[in-house]
């Protein structure tokens, strides 16, 4: 059992009875639920302090009048808090306004704090593992339905203001390169099939090819991509904006869409090695059909050739073109074809000896990471089929908490803005 003994300025004083007995386990059971009763009376106190007397207050030019004091249920880490707060309306009526609710940045009926930890668990975790995190580990159930609407609200809040809102980059060694890089991967949605979600990753570098730092971006799908490429050219022009004398580099793999975008914000454009190393891969049982340890051999060498050699894209485009006469089976043809093709029409990209030399990025491993890490591990559980709209929100948050220190940052503006109109008032 827990109580407030007195409340001293900005000073809160509690005592708490906690009975010790069973095993240890259920002595710290015990604990917590003393921790969670404590947390709830100190949070009650804390809520008060950001209501008003009642007096009128203004909005602007808007003069409003207290109706009075009106219960509602607030949502905190420790659990349900039940609080009697007041709430204004003009004279001629409508929606009611709740002082406590802006100054103390509630969402909807949840305290900052456990938004904050709902939102970032919901960014990682499915719905129902989140409702099973919170009631095992913290000692509290919660609804799914109260889960969704919250990650909803602050996926919102993280969209609205993501052209507004700043975010400081870490301090650094001296940024001498830096790298933008895209893909897609593929997400199951309700009534659509499977369609490309986007990533984006924009990676500093210092003179040695050391990365420093990664920012990252997602979004769901759309057609022809405009909104993702808009939001990833914000984020390049603020780095540039704070590191105007890099190198920018370019990597994506084949796709068109990705090299008229990279053409424009950066000064090499790099097809990433692994994505020629595949077509090579393909293209090895077309020149070594029979012997596989003359074609691992073949592999090997091309690999090594293409990564350290002067030219060596355009001596092994020429060395499968005329391997080609050579073969009959439609198999093995298709399998050079396609490498051949590949070649002639990403070559001027694959200077990766000079590349090297220069401490430039090769790979978009940040970028393929992310396929995975932000896209694959949370939206493409077994079983999930997805909203744009969810998607949207949850990549939002997952590429605000993978990006270090924006997550921190992100909730930081939000305690400092005034969110009228993002949070329920009534």
């Amino acid at each position: 059992m827990a109580e407030v003994i007195a409340v001293n300025g900005d000073e809160l004083v509690l005592q708490v009875r906690v009975k010790l007995d069973g095993s240890m386990l259920n002595m710290e059971e015990a604990i917590q639920s003393a921790v969670n009763e404590m947390g709830r009376l100190a949070t009650a106190e804390a809520l008060k302090r950001f209501d008003t007397t009642g007096a009128p207050v203004q909005i602007g030019n808007v003069r409003m009048t207290s109706k009075g004091k009106v219960r509602k249920c607030y949502e905190t880490p420790y659990g349900a808090v039940h609080l009697e707060r007041y709430v204004y309306q003009t004279s001629s009526g409508g929606k009611t306004y709740c002082p406590l609710d802006e100054r103390a940045r509630t969402i909807i009926s949840s305290t900052p704090r456990f938004a904050k930890q709902v939102s970032s668990k919901y960014a990682q975790l499915s719905a129902q593992e989140v409702m099973d995190d919170f009631k095992t580990n913290h000692g509290r159930p919660v609804a799914r339905s109260f889960l969704q609407n919250i990650v909803n609200v602050v996926g919102s809040i993280a969209q609205a203001m993501e052209a507004d809102w700043m975010y400081e980059t870490p301090k650094l060694d001296e940024v001498t390169t830096v790298s933008v890089s895209l893909d897609g991967t593929c997400v199951l949605m309700v009534n659509e099939g499977w369609r490309e979600a986007m990533t984006g990753t924009i990676t500093l570098y210092n003179k040695t090819g050391e990365r420093l730092h990664t920012i990252y971006l997602g979004a769901a799908p759309e057609y022809g991509k405009a909104n993702f490429l808009e939001r990833l050219e914000r984020e390049v022009y603020r780095i540039k904006l704070q590191y105007p004398n890099a190198t920018y580099v370019g990597i994506a793999d084949g796709a068109r869409v990705n090299w008229d975008f990279l053409e424009r914000h950066t000064q090499y454009q790099v097809l990433d090695f692994f994505h020629a190393t595949e077509y090579l891969a393909a293209a090895s049982h077309a020149m070594h059909p029979i012997d596989t340890s003359l074609r691992k051999l073949w592999l090997e060498l091309a690999c090594h050739r293409l990564k350290h050699e002067l030219n060596a894209a355009s001596q092994l485009l020429s060395e499968m073109s005329n391997m080609l006469p050579n073969r009959q089976k439609q198999r093995l043809v298709d399998k050079l074809k396609s490498a051949i093709t590949y070649f002639k029409n990403q070559r001027q990209r694959m200077d990766y000896n000079f590349y090297q030399m220069n401490n430039l990025p090769i790979g978009s491993g940040a970028t393929e990471a992310a396929c995975k890490t932000l896209i694959k591990q949370r939206l493409c559980q077994s079983g999930m089929k997805w909203k744009n709209q969810g998607i949207s929100m949850v990549l939002h948050l997952r590429a605000l908490i993978s990006t270090k220190g924006r997550w921190e940052q992100f909730w930081e503006h939000i305690n400092q803005a005034s969110l009228i109109g993002l949070a329920e008032i009534c």
